[in-house]
């Protein structure tokens, strides 16, 4: 447990220090904070650090499991009506309790919190009873999400105008930290019903579905609310580490009780199941129980140590930034803060390892990880430009979506998955928590509407990712054919069989490359061993 806990210490480390250092060098040369505020800024990073490591750790150890268990149990009841309702509850109980959903919520004024986060859980629920059927009756992914997505562009046409970013902004932050590894693990119970070698392939793009349905859902929102004022965000006055001590202790009780209404559902639904079906052993549930602990503990420094110094901080920064420098600085800083934060995403050192692993070094991690930090540089350059010229998100969103829908017709199936599914592992936490408040304080600052110009700024981060990953995939199909023509056997997709792990040693979700070769290829005993 030590162990995990300094790897997942490392990984949050890693995820904050490239803002704390980014900040550092903005404060001290183009964009200066107020001392006080840059304080504050450092003790909730230390905490936000802290937070995210209890958290994550608390996934891996809790929810993963949780999603196995329920995900797996699901499956051996065969009642189809059963199970669709089962996974309904749990993609709404999933969703109430995601962190980044709750964020942003609270930065909007006009809107209850409880209708932002009902709608998106809502929209997340559907999805996931969608995905499952897609598994079920093995419906091409690349078909439904163009259906979705023409549905959605049609839908942004009816919507509230200062609503269009918000609901697009729905999807990329309720595919959060909670959501993606239980979604996940979920997956690979409910794909096994069929237990063909697909099973693993198909657990890919559930995510990809749980980005858009909130996004329907937030559209639909959008025609009846209509979001007032401006940001809620605002930066305290400090001046000693007594009023940063006063505002933590106003703030902790309440995240405590949030959280714990928050992680209460799903807990329970849990309960009910071991109960009735699951019946685990002690040291089973006390691990589960331990976890638990450590998710809510992680999501109360998380959310606070988020609220009340690093989206501030965010906040100042923007407006700073713009109050002492040219637009075009705000674009640069944009694209700087964008390439380097993917850079240090944990998540995204899986999303490499996995498809090198799948094409067998043809993509290597490194040009994947350099083409992903480029496309999310772009995506938030695209967005300070947008807070400059209050351009709508659409004229980015449809170009954008229409190029990567399109390529889904010349690049493999598992590279569609992956693709889509690669939005959730770029736009983590800190899209949230630092560049959508980046942007909402650049936008008041110049006068403009952060509803319609600093909104989507999360949407756009988990566009460019989908692009990138399948220009990657065309690229690997050409190297293909040309190794082909070449007499170079190099395995195509119906050549590949990917195994998604979960190792209950290292507490993670991986996937590997378990045999190359055609289906005729396989022995009658390697099959079985494969399995």
């Amino acid at each position: 447990m030590l162990e995990l806990l300094a790897d997942k210490l490392k990984e949050s480390a890693f995820s904050i220090i490239p803002i704390i250092i980014l900040v550092l060098i903005l404060n001290f040369t183009i964009a200066p904070m107020s001392i006080w505020g840059l304080i504050l800024f450092l003790i909730s990073s230390f905490f936000m650090v802290l937070g995210i490591t209890l958290f994550n750790l608390g996934v891996d150890v809790s929810m993963i499991p949780i999603g196995e268990q329920i995900g797996s149990s699901l499956v051996k009841t065969r009642n189809l009506t059963l199970i669709i309702l089962v996974t309904f509850i749990i993609g709404i109980f999933i969703t109430i309790a995601e962190p980044d959903l709750i964020v942003l919520a609270g930065q909007i004024n006009g809107v209850p919190d409880s209708i932002i986060i009902l709608s998106v859980a809502i929209g997340v629920a559907l999805a996931l009873v969608a995905a499952f059927m897609r598994i079920l009756f093995q419906l091409p992914l690349s078909y439904i999400l163009i259906s979705c997505y023409i549905l959605a562009f049609i839908l942004s046409t009816f919507t509230g105008k200062d609503f269009i970013s918000i609901a697009w902004e729905s999807g990329g932050v309720s595919t959060g930290p909670i959501m993606v590894p239980f979604v996940m693990a979920l997956g690979l119970g409910l794909a096994s019903i069929r237990g063909d070698k697909t099973t693993e392939e198909d657990s890919f793009g559930l995510i990809s579905l749980c980005l858009i349905g909130p996004i329907l859902i937030v559209l639909i929102l959008g025609m009846f609310f209509e979001p007032s004022g401006g940001s809620a965000i605002s930066a305290s006055e400090n001046q000693s580490i007594s009023d940063i001590i006063t505002l933590y202790g106003q703030n902790l009780p309440k995240y405590f009780l949030q959280v714990a209404i928050a992680l209460f559902p799903m807990i329970f639904l849990f309960a009910i199941f071991n109960i009735f079906r699951l019946n685990l052993r002690r040291s089973a549930i006390y691990k589960i129980g331990m976890g638990t602990i450590y998710t809510y503990i992680g999501l109360v420094l998380f959310l606070t140590s988020a609220n009340v110094g690093f989206m501030p901080a965010g906040y100042s920064l923007g407006s700073s930034l713009i109050e002492n420098n040219s637009n075009w600085v705000l674009i640069a800083v944009g694209i700087a803060i964008g390439f380097f934060v993917v850079a240090a995403e944990p998540a995204v050192f899986v999303l490499k390892r996995q498809v090198e692993e799948v094409t067998t070094g043809a993509i290597s991690a490194k040009s994947l990880g350099i083409g992903l930090s480029i496309g999310v540089g772009i995506a938030v350059g695209l967005s300070m430009i947008r807070v400059i010229t209050g351009i709508s998100i659409l004229y980015f969103l449809i170009p954008g979506y229409v190029f990567a829908l399109v390529l889904t017709f010349f690049v493999p199936r598992l590279f569609i998955s992956i693709a889509f599914d690669s939005g959730a592992v770029a736009s983590g936490p800190l899209a949230a928590t630092f560049m959508l408040p980046f942007a909402i304080g650049a936008s008041e600052t110049t006068g403009g509407n952060v509803y319609s110009d600093a909104f989507g700024i999360v949407a756009l981060v988990a566009m460019l990712p989908v692009i990138t990953l399948q220009i990657f995939g065309l690229s690997y199909v050409i190297k293909s054919n040309i190794a082909r023509r070449s007499g170079v056997i190099v395995p195509m997709e119906d050549d590949i069989i990917v195994e998604v792990d979960y190792d209950e040693n290292e507490q993670d979700l991986s996937c590997d490359v378990i045999k190359i070769g055609g289906e005729d290829n396989l022995g009658e005993d390697d099959t079985e061993g494969d399995k």
